[in-house]
């Protein structure tokens, strides 16, 4: 029997004793539907965010050609980026639709992991489904292959064994990972309020504007403020009736 929100444990607050945080995702707009609110709070409180995309999402608009996509998918999730005020956005370019699980994914992760030396690392959820608070909707491959990675990079990142030709990049190993934080995870166990944040998440997801006109008939305003509204409000029972930006949290 699937547990109501009201009836599951209550959610604890995100650990906060960190400075550094890097974000892998597989494409532009996966921050910006999962956890955006979140990061406009982390990084107002001086602690620094920077995203890495293994993709330039530019499969993901059916009317363009992936040479004009990916460009413009990659300026969206620039300005997206700057609202929350994440500056450094990198690109691992894999293809989007058909990233691999493997060892170049794992590989090209780490070494992102090793150069810029967090102790938080976010990814979105790894798992084949959203869950039954969404209808238990199939989750995307890419989605998947990323945030399995993410994970097991986080730890290849600190063993300079795994992945020695980094060393010969000038990649030293970091072992410095307390956390992974999946967001859009089915069975969350921490959250952050996302009051401070939430007027910024929505204009860090309109950013995305040709990606939202051509995924909704919607105006795209309406749009983005239902649906990250609903979004926030699903925890609230289980943080202190607070809308709230959940995550899934493995300590290292």
């Amino acid at each position: 029997m699937i547990e109501s929100n009201e009836q599951a444990p209550q959610l604890a607050d995100m650990p906060g004793d960190w400075q550094r945080a890097l974000a892998v995702v597989a494409h532009p707009d996966d921050l910006e539907y999962g956890c955006a609110a979140a990061i406009a709070g982390w990084t107002d409180a001086g602690k620094e965010v920077t995203y890495v995309l293994a993709t330039r999402g530019e499969a993901g608009i059916d009317s363009l050609d992936p040479a004009t996509c990916g460009p413009l998918r990659e300026r969206e999730q620039r300005a997206s980026a700057g609202v929350v005020g994440v500056s450094t956005v990198e690109f691992l370019d894999h293809r989007d639709g058909v990233i691999e699980y493997g060892l170049g994914l794992r590989r090209d992760i780490a070494a992102a992991v090793r150069r810029h030396r967090p102790e938080l690392v976010i990814t979105l959820n790894h798992r084949d489904t959203w869950g039954p608070a969404v209808g238990g909707a199939w989750n995307t491959p890419d989605h998947v292959a990323v945030g399995r990675a993410t994970l097991d990079a986080a730890g290849d990142a600190g063993n300079r064994w795994i992945f020695p030709e980094l060393l010969e990049r000038g990649l030293e190993p970091w072992d410095g990972v307390r956390w992974v934080a999946v967001a859009g995870s089915t069975t969350p166990t921490h959250a952050v309020d996302a009051t401070p944040g939430l007027e910024r998440s929505v204009h860090s997801l309109l950013a995305h504007r040709a990606y939202i006109e051509a995924l909704t008939d919607e105006d795209p305003e309406e749009y983005v403020r239902t649906f990250l509204a609903g979004n926030n409000q699903r925890f609230a029972a289980r943080y202190g009736g607070r809308p709230a930006v959940a995550f899934e949290v493995f300590p290292r």
